[in-house]
């Protein structure tokens, strides 16, 4: 993966622009991070809707999900130290 506006300037050897030609070598031009983590994943990215939530079975879903249990942990534990 390589940001979209370096395709220009990319310069590949020889032997790389042969396996992409023989599809054993790909190359993917992308414009945002989502596009990235779609691509890895297999999985929807997920774009964020009017209520502030991503939909679920999105990768944005569970990264959202994940940072909210953490900060729930954080409230514990630091209600939990002031004691």
């Amino acid at each position: 993966m390589i940001p979209r506006l370096n395709i220009d300037d990319l310069m590949l050897h020889k032997e790389v622009v042969e396996a992409i030609k023989k599809g054993k070598f790909h190359i993917y031009p992308i414009d945002t991070i989502d596009q990235g983590i779609e691509i890895l994943t297999g999985v929807d990215a997920g774009t964020i809707q009017k209520n502030g939530a991503y939909p679920k079975a999105t990768v944005n879903a569970l990264v959202d999900k994940r940072l909210q249990d953490f900060a729930e942990g954080l409230k514990e534990f630091s209600s939990d130290d002031s004691e």
